[in-house]
């Protein structure tokens, strides 16, 4: 038995004990590469001067990334963190079965002193043998430990490994960590909690740490009875322990990869509710926090049901747990039966939670639960694949919550996420969404938005292309194949085949053919289509293509190229960027002629399509369904703005927002000229569709912005005036109220923020007004939440605003509030100010660390606090580092949120040299191309087209 305890005050020494145990016991089917077998062990015998050198200096046996699969798990037994002295000393002990024979065990193990090692086999078990001590040798870069055998361990054995060892409790947020909170009362409170996604279970006890290496786990957990202790699956019993200490006991896991385990010792409190299928469903949050939970309950249990019935599989756990972490990295994590969030992406606060907080959090729960079975049921074999897991719960947001919450009007949201993600992809920097990841840091930059954004958009053009019935058929039949094992890319697009489908009856829902080709294949337009073949040019190539439309007459003509942003067709590297990239694009369009949606499969560089009859105007990618960019050649542009300013109803709303969209992206390729693309804005104040408006809108501020931090003050004057002269009629109609739709509330913040940004005399007043009587009541004033952001940042603009809304954040128990005040603190335009905000935020206690990467980016944000924000972390690199692990989600937005929006050859290459001298220290990240890119192409942008905006500016007011 195992203390843990830690210091609240002087008199109250023991707040908790943590026992954990894990027993795993799993048939586990695993693809037997042949770099993993024995071969290896042949070449280590035969070639040791190949092989790393341990820790100890002698020949460490193993030089793969990877590891082997002569040896897998199938019990684990642990873990006592003794929280007084924030370490704990641990015994485990795991079961393996020998696949091949061997002389060693490959495992993974981070920050952990490996203290003692012994073997038994099975007859030392059956008689009570005491074991064999093992040597242990130890390397660190791969975060790998060998455990070497005297004798050979024999193949379709199985032996008992137990280890003891010693970890600190983790500082930050990965593996088993702690996390702090404030009562209202001002006490500081510890929980510890998990987080091993993707590979941070080595952190918390020596393991086969891959998604491949399934397994069932048994959990103990010991604790005091004021705590309450959570983990995968509902708790069996509890026992009474010497000394007052309680013992959980967990049912046995469903078999699952290491990355999903978890456990919580916390004094939370909870609501529950009931699915329709009986699993019970409960929200855990911090005991002042309890009144935020909820909508959370009401969303998840409307969500599973929904799952359960879509997927027609059920949740195979009893109990479903959804816990708000006070201190969590990322938005939330899918544990399987035990899912964490950031509080912000959990808790609901009707008095200071806006409309959109309200579709994040009903978004994150949708897409975490659509885990349970996209993930967790069925997980993708390695980390190259992690968009099938991401991408697709993903697109599962769009499906459920279009169904669950209808009123939330999420399709739009999600277009607006696949123009999000194009502006990345179409960078030379972007990667195919399969792509090769071996390091811990590699693999945890695979978690951007091409695996979670693009993945999400070629599902739903696969969906439109196979349509909805024949999609929802192959990914259920690929879950009831592939549940409690792993899948890859090729196994989902073989299940989305015809054969597969049509044979369910016959196979017992399998997929058998003669044919590798045919079980690919399914009819489409009357021609068989191989959905691998097509999906491939999707997955494995990186980019976005663009296709060029030319009408002559009744012929289209059509080319499809590599869309690349920042890169003009006359740029000498143009061609070179070009070679070999080839998709297979299912197009869709509609004419003037009728409402029908043609579909055509292009696939190769140029193609020929004849129209019926003599139409006035074409129109691709109907709906916005498809992931490519559409330019219209010859007179193309000039038919459809005309037609947008006779009658926009003629086009549907979604072909008015990618036409906005595409025309804009297109400027930046050098394809369009800018004033032909905000000559298509002009007959937005006729727009009836606040998505459209919202989208046009998004365009010109973004130019207010890239001028008003390069201070070109005649051109920031002249768009504000044309922004508050050209929509005035629409600024006037928004009241500082919560009423209307979905859409009319969020028109209403956006508006009105731009308004009040630009100075617009009534928004600064009316807000004013607001704040003025919110501070006067101490903060007990409600003011709508649309309005609550806009309010608090007019507000923060005077030293006394400023210095009550830090006061406030400090006291305020909603993270939606503390959200909005920290960005309205953020907007100040003091630089001691903003300074003081960095030091909070580096310090951690009033603004907490998971906080930091979001505040210097709004920072940077602000034209007088960019230079500010770039300078600290160039100077402070090193004690972000300690924060936060090179390659994590914070890492790269502090890099990219300090420097994307930089324009000046000068800035360019200041990032430049810093990045060459972090690349001299070893730290080597994706992200760094990326913002040079970015960059680059901001540079390009202004040169090209400031002159074009200045005078298209001066024609329009």
């Amino acid at each position: 038995v195992f203390h843990s305890a830690i210091m609240a005050n002087s008199r109250r020494k023991l707040i908790f004990n943590i026992y954990i145990g894990f027993y795993c016991s799993a048939v586990i089917q695993i693809c037997i590469c042949s770099q993993f077998t024995s071969s290896s062990i042949d070449q280590f015998n035969k070639d040791r001067g190949a092989f790393p050198v341990a820790i100890n200096g002698e020949i460490f046996p193993w030089h793969e990334l990877r590891l082997p699969t002569m040896v897998i798990p199938l019990h684990y037994d642990f873990v006592h963190p003794n929280l007084t002295s924030l370490d704990f000393v641990a015994s485990e002990k795991i079961e393996v079965l020998v696949r091949d024979a061997t002389q060693f065990i490959i495992l993974h193990s981070k920050d952990l002193e490996i203290m003692n090692v012994t073997l038994q086999s099975e007859e030392d078990l059956r008689y009570r043998k005491p074991g064999r001590k093992l040597t242990v040798l130890s390397y660190p870069a791969h975060e790998q430990i060998a455990l070497l055998i005297p004798e050979k361990l024999m193949a379709d054995l199985r032996y008992s490994v137990a280890i003891d060892f010693q970890a600190k409790l983790a500082d930050g947020f990965e593996g088993f960590y702690k996390s702090t909170y404030r009562t209202l009362g001002g006490e500081t409170r510890t929980i510890a909690v998990t987080d091993f996604e993707p590979t941070q279970a080595r952190m918390a006890f020596p393991c086969f740490d891959e998604p491949l290496f399934k397994a069932n786990f048994s959990i103990k957990i010991r604790r005091e009875s004021r705590h309450v202790a959570l983990s995968n699956m509902p708790k069996v019993k509890t026992i009474e322990l010497e000394g007052g200490l309680l013992e959980d006991h967990f049912e046995t896991t469903v078999k699952m990869s290491t990355y999903l385990v978890a456990y919580i010792v916390c004094d939370f409190n909870s609501v529950s509710g009931t699915a329709s299928s009986g699993v019970k469903v409960s929200i855990h949050a911090a005991p002042d926090k309890w009144s935020q939970t909820h909508y959370a309950l009401e969303a998840s249990l409307k969500l599973l049901d929904f799952y359960e019935n879509y997927f027609d599989i059920h949740y195979p756990l009893a109990k479903l747990d959804l816990v708000a972490i006070p201190d969590f990295e990322s938005g939330a994590m899918e544990n399987w039966g035990l899912v964490t969030y950031r509080e912000t992406s959990l808790l609901f606060d009707p008095k200071t939670s806006s409309t959109s907080d309200k579709l994040w959090v009903t978004r994150v729960i949708a897409h975490e639960l659509a885990h349970q079975w996209f993930g967790n049921l069925v997980t993708m074999e390695w980390w190259n694949d992690i968009w099938l897991n991401e991408g697709f719960a993903t697109y599962m947001e769009l499906i459920s919550v279009n169904v669950t919450y209808p009123e939330l009007q999420f399709d739009d949201d999600f277009l607006d996420m696949c123009f999000e993600v194009i502006k990345r992809d179409s960078l030379n920097s972007s990667h195919p969404l399969s792509n090769q990841a071996e390091t811990s840091t590699h693999i945890k930059e695979m978690f951007d938005a091409v695996s979670y954004k693009k993945g999400a958009c070629i599902l739903n053009m696969l969906k439109d292309f196979l349509s909805e019935e024949k999609f929802k058929k192959g990914i259920i039949h690929y879950l009831k194949k592939f549940s409690y094992r792993n899948a890859k890319n090729d196994d989902l697009w073989s299940s989305l085949s015809d054969d597969c489908l049509e044979s369910d009856s016959t196979s017992g829902g399998f997929c058998y053919s003669d044919s590798k080709t045919a079980s690919n294949t399914l009819t489409f337009l009357r021609e068989k289509v191989d959905v691998k073949q097509v999906m491939a040019t999707w997955t494995l190539q990186k980019g976005i293509p663009l296709v060029v439309v030319n009408r002559e007459g009744r012929s289209l003509r059509l080319q499809q190229e590599r869309f690349l942003n920042g890169v003009f067709k006359e740029d000498p590297e143009w061609g070179a960027l070009q070679e070999r990239y080839l998709w297979h694009i299912p197009v869709t369009y509609s004419t003037s002629s009728s409402n029908a949606i043609h579909r055509h499969i292009l696939k190769s560089k140029t193609d020929t399509l004849d129209l019926p009859e003599k139409t006035s105007w074409v129109k691709f990618n109907v709906n916005s369904n498809g992931y490519y960019i559409v330019h219209y050649e010859g007179h193309g542009w000039d038919q459809l703005i005309t037609l947008l300013n006779q009658n926009h109803t003629f086009l549907r709303p979604k072909d008015r927002i990618s036409l906005i969209h595409d025309a804009f992206q297109l400027v930046s390729a050098g394809r369009l000229t800018l004033d032909k693309a905000l000559d298509l804005t002009r007959y937005l104040q006729h727009e009836t569709s606040i998505p459209v408006l919202l989208k046009g809108l998004e365009y010109l501020e973004l130019f207010y912005h890239i001028t008003e931090r390069r201070n070109v003050s005649d051109v920031t004057e002249n768009l504000k005036h044309y922004l508050l002269q050209y929509f005035k009629p629409v600024f006037d109609m928004q009241s500082w109220c919560d009423e209307g739709s979905v859409w009319d509330r969020r028109l209403r913040s956006a508006l009105l923020k731009l308004a009040c940004y630009l100075n617009h005399a009534p928004c600064i007043q009316k807000a004013t007004e607001l704040f003025s009587q919110w501070m006067e009541s101490s903060g007990k004033l409600n003011i709508p939440t649309d309005v609550l952001k806009i309010v608090y940042s007019v507000g923060a603009q005077t030293t006394a605003g400023w210095n009550y809304l830090l006061e406030q954040y400090e006291r305020s128990l909603s993270g939606a509030e503390k959200n909005k005040i920290l960005y309205a603190l953020s907007t100040s335009k003091h630089q001691e100010k903003l300074m003081k905000l960095i030091e909070l935020g580096m310090e951690g206690k009033v603004i907490k660390t998971q906080d930091l990467a979001a505040l210097l980016h709004a920072i940077a944000r602000n034209p007088k606090g960019q230079q500010l924000a770039w300078n600290f972390v160039k100077e402070n690199w090193i004690h972000l580092l300690k924060k936060f692990e090179l390659g994590s989600f914070p890492i790269r937005m502090i890099i990219s949120g300090t420097t994307s929006h930089f324009s000046s050859k000068d800035e360019l290459q200041e990032v430049k040299l810093f990045f060459e001298s972090l690349k001299a220290q070893g730290s080597h990240l994706e992200i760094f191309q990326i913002v040079l890119e970015t960059i680059s192409k901001n540079i390009k942008w202004l040169e090209k087209n400031l002159p074009t905006l200045r005078n298209w500016l001066l024609i329009s007011i």
